[in-house]
């Protein structure tokens, strides 16, 4: 591998803003902010509009949007 090159791979902490839910991973990511995380240490705090936590298809919120019957007609095209 080429020297300084490639970015900083470090552990970071990522918070859904919406749930303030929280989880520690590594990334490439780099953030001014820092958190105070369960084990005492701190680390870079980077900020989510949705996670795991709050997207509709893991929460099971998810709906079908119907514009102008195409779901009837895909099922009525395919329903041989």
């Amino acid at each position: 591998m080429k020297a300084d090159i490639h970015p900083e791979y470090k552990e970071v902490v990522f918070q859904d803003v919406t749930s303030d839910f929280k989880f520690l991973t590594r990334s490439t990511l780099a953030s001014k902010e820092t958190i105070k995380w369960e084990d005492g240490n701190e680390y870079p705090l980077i900020k989510v509009d949705v996670s795991s936590a709050t997207h509709p298809f893991y929460t099971g919120q998810n709906k079908i949007m119907d514009t102008s019957g195409r779901v009837d007609k895909f099922r009525k095209r395919y329903a041989k």
